[in-house]
């Protein structure tokens, strides 16, 4: 896998538009996730998709990375919903939950499962960002310690505290009232 991102961001380095396209299919439902989750809203995620997205565009001929494709976009996300948020007066209202479409789900399950996804997104919007965004970036995201910290421009060991707490701070929130 991380051959084949050398190889797209090699390809895109030099102009390609195919492999442009490729990277932008590739990543767009993961950085669509992270942020929708971490802005709240699903037109900001979408527009902090694309912004993302154009500055990549722009910046891929001197880009140079530390970690892998995948890492570099979902940080370059958080980052600027980061940047949003401060810079924003707004409250950012939270979206409406997707509901489970599954063919083979009874309504009753869907029912507990978007109460159950209702319960877990009041907990996390109680975490404090940093916390909020450590957890969704590892659970959500599935990055990894260092490459959280290197995006944060941060100690591993912050990383891990952050995350630690913002577990902690969930299953006090929680309390038993989320079951798998």
């Amino acid at each position: 896998m991380i051959l084949q991102e050398k190889r797209l961001l090699w390809r895109a380095k030099r102009g390609d538009t195919d492999a442009l396209r490729e990277i932008y299919e590739r990543y767009k439902l993961d950085l669509l996730g992270l942020a929708v989750t971490l802005a709240r809203d699903q037109a900001m995620g979408e527009d902090v998709v694309h912004d993302v997205f154009i500055t990549f565009v722009r910046t891929a001929p001197r880009l140079r990375l530390r970690t892998s494709l995948r890492s570099y976009l979902l940080t370059s996300v958080a980052n600027r919903v980061r940047t949003l948020g401060r810079t924003s007066a707004r409250r950012l209202e939270r979206p409406e939950l997707a509901t489970n479409h599954n063919g083979g789900s009874r309504p009753e399950q869907a029912a507990i499962e978007n109460e159950r996804a209702v319960l877990i997104e009041r907990a996390m919007q109680q975490l404090p960002y940093d916390q909020r965004e450590v957890v969704i970036l590892r659970l959500q995201a599935g990055m990894k310690f260092r490459e959280i910290a290197l995006s944060q421009n941060v100690s591993i060991n912050t990383v891990r505290s952050r995350y630690r707490y913002g577990l902690g701070r969930l299953r006090e929130l929680l309390n038993g009232t989320v079951t798998p």
